[in-house]
C-alpha cells in the first residue's frame, strides 16, 4: 500500500528536513494560536465589571485577529509541503500555553493572563523566524514579522487597559 501522505507533498524546492523544522515550529505557533483564541473568547463571553463593554470588546477584537492568523499559518506550513494540525486533541499535544478553566476570574487578572500569553505567543513566532531563515525559507520568514507584530500590539493594548489610573 502506497504511502497516502505523499499525495500530500506539495512541490517546493526548499530542503524538506528543514522545512521540517520550520513546520513543528509553525505547528507549535498554530496551536497556541487557537489555545490563545479560545482562551481570549472565554474571557470575552465571562467578563464583568465597571468595565465590561471596553474589555469585552478589546477581547472580541484580538479574538478575530489571533484567529484570522490561523489560516494563514496553516497554508505556511502545506506551502512547505508538510502537514498540519488536524483536531482539538492534535491542538492539545502541541500547545505550550496553558488552558483556563476557572469559573470566574476577575477582569484584571483575564487582562494579565492574554497579556502574558500574548508575549509567550511572541517567543513562539521568534523560534518559527530562527528555523524559517535557518531553511532558507525568506516567505515564512517574512511573514511571521507581521504576527509578531499583531501579538505585541495584543500585548500592549492588554497591558494599557489593565493599568490603574
Amino acid at each position: 500500500m502506497a504511502d497516502k501522505t505523499a499525495a500530500l507533498q506539495t512541490p517546493t524546492d526548499l530542503n524538506r528536513n528543514d522545512t521540517k523544522s520550520v513546520a513543528d515550529a509553525l505547528n507549535s505557533a498554530l496551536a497556541d494560536c487557537f489555545a490563545l483564541y479560545l482562551k481570549t473568547k472565554n474571557f470575552h463571553w465571562h467578563v464583568s465589571g465597571p468595565h465590561f463593554r471596553d474589555y469585552h470588546l478589546l477581547m472580541d477584537d484580538q479574538a478575530t485577529q489571533i484567529y484570522g492568523v490561523t489560516d494563514a499559518i496553516a497554508e505556511r506550513v502545506r506551502k512547505t509541503g508538510n502537514v498540519t494540525l488536524r483536531s482539538i486533541g492534535d491542538i492539545s499535544r502541541h500547545q505550550t500555553l496553558t488552558d483556563n478553566d476557572a469559573d470566574y476570574v476577575a477582569p484584571g487578572d483575564m487582562l494579565s493572563e492574554l497579556r502574558d500569553d500574548n508575549l509567550k505567543l511572541v517567543e513562539s513566532f521568534r523560534v518559527v523566524k530562527e528555523a524559517a531563515e535557518a531553511a532558507g525559507d525568506n516567505a515564512t520568514s517574512g511573514i511571521v514579522d507581521e504576527w509578531t507584530d499583531q501579538a505585541e500590539e495584543r500585548a500592549w493594548f492588554l497591558f494599557e487597559a489593565s493599568r490603574k489610573g
